[in-house]
Order: C-alpha cells, then structure tokens, then sequence
C-alpha cells in the first residue's frame, strides 16, 4: 500500500473489468442543466468512471473486499471539487434545489462506508480545502481546512509554530481534519488531548440551503445548547464542515514510557481505571488481552504500555501514580523497549488489505462503556464473536481511558468459504454490535456509524433518534445531505443491502 501524502489511500486494488456497484436501489442521476449549474460554481466537476468508483468508497472492509470483485458499495454521479467556502455553498444550494443528494468526503479513511454515495448523486470532495489558516499562539488556537490530512497538519504545526493538537489517530496520514470531526474520532494519546469533540472550539458549516453558520468561538460559552457539538461526530447529516478551530498545546518538554505484564486483562483494566481516577492522564494508557499480546509483542500476558508527555512536573508525577497503581495490582515491569516496538507500527494499516486479499474477513469493532460494564462487556463481546461459524480469531485491547469508562476494540477474522464472506461479515457484526448494546456498552466509540452501524442506530439511542430525525427535518428538510445514514430516514428510500 502507498501512502500518498496530502491524498486520499485506495484502500485496495479493485479486481479486473469494470466497477460495478453491489447495493441495490436507485441512483439519483445528474442532468444537464443541474451539471452545468454545478460548474457555474468555478468547482471542479469531474466524471470520468475511475474518478467516480475510486470516489465512492472508503476504507470499509466489507467494500473491500467488493473491491476484489471489481465492485463498490455504490457510485455517485459525478464528483465536484469545490476550492473555497463560497463555491461549496452554491453547490449545495444547486442541489438543494434539485433534491440531489450530496456525500461529503476527503480522505476516505472511514471503516463503516460514511462516505458511500448510497444513492448516487453528487460526492463533495474537500480535499482542495487544504492548509492551516490562523495560528494564535497565545489563546492557542488554530483554524484549520476541512481537507487537510492529519501527518500534514501536525508537521506544520510543529515545525513552524512549536504546537501540537495531539490528535493522532491511526489513519493519521490518510484521514483529514473535517474527518476527524465529522465522525467524531479519537487519537492515541486522547488520554492526554482528549479526543475531537474535546480538542474542537468552534466550527464553520455550510447547511443544506447553503447557508454558512458559524459555531464556537468564545471558551466555555453559555449562549443555549452547544451548537458546536451537534455537527462534531455528524458525519455530513446535518451540514458540511468547512472550517475548524482547534484547540493546541505548546509541545511537551518531557516524556516517560514503561510497559506492565498482568495476570489477566481484567486486572489491567482495573489498574487503569485507578490511574484514571487518581487524576493521572498519560497520553497512552494501552492494555492488550493475552491474545493481542501474545500476537504483537510475544508475551503470553495481559500487556500495558504507558506513555506520558508533557511538562517534566506533570510527567514525573504520573510516572509515580503509574507505578504505584499497577505495583498494587501486582504487575511485572517489562522492557521499556516494548513501548518504542508500538510506536513503530503503530499508523501501519497495511496488513488490513494482505488478509482481506488472502480470503480472511478482518475488521475491528470499538465500543465505550462505563468500568462497571467492561469486564462484561469484554467478556459477552468476545465470547459471541467467537460463536460466529468460521470465526478463527477475537480479541480486544483498551485504548482510551476516562475518569467513569473506557473504550474496548475488538479485532475479528474469520475465513468462510468465498462465497460466504458477506454472510459472515454481517453474522458477526450483528453478534458482537448487539453482544456490546446488550452488556451496557455504546453504539461506537470513535469510528462512528456510517452505513455498517446504521442498523443499530434504534436499537443504540431508542427515542434520541426521534430528536435526532427532528433535527435532522429542521436543518435538511429535503433529506440530501449523506441520506442513508446514521439510521436516519431518507426520502430516497432505503439501502437496499440483503
């Protein structure tokens, strides 16, 4: 796998012949004058059939491997490029006015089709939204574009100004900032950074009439509900992210790392919770079970590996919670070079497409819950993946740890027969998303809905749906913005995927 830097990732080669699509329904067709309107704009209209197939799909395993029948989820009509604010408003007033649909995408990065054009229409491409525009280094404070992929964005950040958002997730250098946001993402050292919705203090948004709305910009603001947060995690139901300001931290002076071996993962789990709740916040606080640890680092244990960075002050006093708590829960130090091994591999996303390819049906699955909840809900997760018929793998590791919870993420793989693996795929997702709900835990932590989840969505937020679909009326009355997703209604039916 190539990663091009600044540009969407394929996720995987498509088979031979041409794309075809695998989701039935209709597509919403482009004509003539609403083509020509779109142009009028000064966007980039483009509709070469690569151009089209390659835009219609993100990381989503299940589409992948689609891909190696040459297919995609399904296809929009055309792809338009827009190049400022002002020209993404008239597109979306066009196709407000042409009931066309419209699907935000970037990068692409996403694991649960976010950005598959479900009923064709237009794919809105951003990544010509590209840069960081202010830096105020005393509020700390920094407008970002939409478009700008992550690697991008935080080398700048760092080498022109001294500042980190310290937002780094694994698909930091195929994903974007208006990404991030739009699904609601986490980074590895969220711990630290908080994720997304903490680190974001204001937004620009183009609703679906085309008007511009500006969220945010004043700290902890009580003007009516935070208007800022119903966009954050979103995923381009409600309006278009078009501009971000994030809040950055001058870069750490200081850093510590150690690694723990524990009897079982349920012990690491409770030490992380302790450290947690002591007030320590390193910015990796990461506990693998016995098999992820076994698999990556050898060890047959539960592993924790603990990185902080920040102010020598702050570092030295979390080392010494760190090693307090996890010498009360009986841990063995480990070599500090398992932590470095981490850091190596840790935005690899390469193996993903080498299973797939080799017939293995491969995807992740990540959920919060209060620590009450989590042993239970590790232990139903698992156990029902594990149920599925060709499973041949199900495990978890902890990531992101809060003062009342954590989030789980469980990886899956299973070999069925080939003309099993859809069957298989949506077997063990309905065992293992239910398995979660059913034992106390979230819809999704920070991977967000898309089309994969949006089965679940009633089951997930019972009459909260009802106020999001309100929403949902009130912002996009005619339903074009990325319909058939987050479980929501939409004028142009449903998705039709047996």
């Amino acid at each position: 796998m190539l990663i091009r830097r600044g540009e969407p990732t394929p996720p995987i080669a498509f088979g031979a012949g041409p794309v075809g699509e695998r989701l039935g329904g209709e597509r919403v067709a482009v004509d003539g004058p609403l083509r020509a309107r779109l142009a009028a704009t000064g966007a980039d209209v483009i509709d070469a059939p690569e151009a089209l197939a390659e835009s219609s799909r993100d990381w989503w395993p299940l589409a992948m491997i689609w891909a190696l029948d040459a297919r995609v989820a399904a296809r929009a009509a055309v792809v338009v490029r827009p190049h400022d604010t002002d020209e993404i408003c008239a597109v979306l007033r066009a196709c407000n006015d042409a009931r066309v649909p419209v699907t935000a995408a970037a990068g692409r990065s996403g694991v649960c089709g976010a950005s598959v054009p479900v009923f064709g229409g237009v794919v809105l491409d951003l990544t010509a939204l590209s840069g960081i525009i202010a830096v105020d280094t005393e509020s700390l404070l920094v407008d970002v574009a939409p478009g700008t992929f992550g690697d991008v964005f935080e080398d700048e950040l760092r080498e022109r100004y001294g500042l980190t958002c310290g937002h780094w997730p694994q698909s930091i250098a195929i994903s974007t900032v208006g990404g991030w946001l739009a699904c609601r993402g986490a980074g590895q050292f969220s711990t630290r950074y908080g994720k997304i919705e903490d680190i974001v203090e204001g937004l620009d948004v183009v609703l679906a009439d085309g008007t511009l709305v500006h969220t945010g910009g004043h700290p902890r603001a009580a003007a009516g509900p935070d208007l800022t947060q119903l966009f954050v995690g979103s995923e381009g139901t409600l309006g278009i992210i078009v501009g971000a300001r994030l809040r950055a931290h001058r870069l750490p002076s200081a850093s510590t790392r150690s690694a723990w071996s524990f009897p079982d993962f349920d012990t690491a789990l409770g030490a992380m919770r302790s450290i947690v709740q002591r007030g320590a916040t390193p910015a990796v606080l990461r506990a693998y079970d016995p098999i992820e640890a076994a698999r990556s680092y050898e060890i047959d244990a539960a592993v924790l590996l603990v990185h902080d960075e920040a102010d020598p002050h702050i570092v030295d006093a979390t080392r010494a919670i760190v090693e307090a708590e996890v010498g009360r829960a009986g841990a063995t130090r480990l070599d500090d070079a398992l932590v470095e091994r981490w850091f190596s591999h840790r935005n690899d996303a390469s193996a993903l497409e080498a299973l797939i390819s080799r017939g293995f049906v491969v995807d992740t699955m990540e959920v919060s819950a209060p620590w009450r909840a989590v042993p239970g809900v590790y232990a139903a997760v698992t156990t029902a993946l594990r149920a599925v018929e060709h499973t041949v793998a199900a495990s978890a590791h902890q990531s992101h740890s809060y003062t009342d919870g954590a989030c789980l993420y469980f990886t899956f793989a299973g070999r069925p027969p080939a003309d099993e693996r859809e069957t298989y795929y949506r077997a063990v997702w309905d065992a293992g998303q239910r398995a979660a709900l059913g034992a106390g835990a979230s819809l999704a932590h920070h991977h967000g809905v898309g089309l994969n989840r949006s089965r679940f969505a009633a089951e997930a937020l019972g009459s909260g749906l009802g106020v999001l679909a309100a929403v949902k009326t009130a912002l996009d009355p005619h339903g074009i913005l990325n319909p058939g997703k987050l479980g929501l209604a939409s004028p142009f039916g449903d998705p039709v995927w047996p």
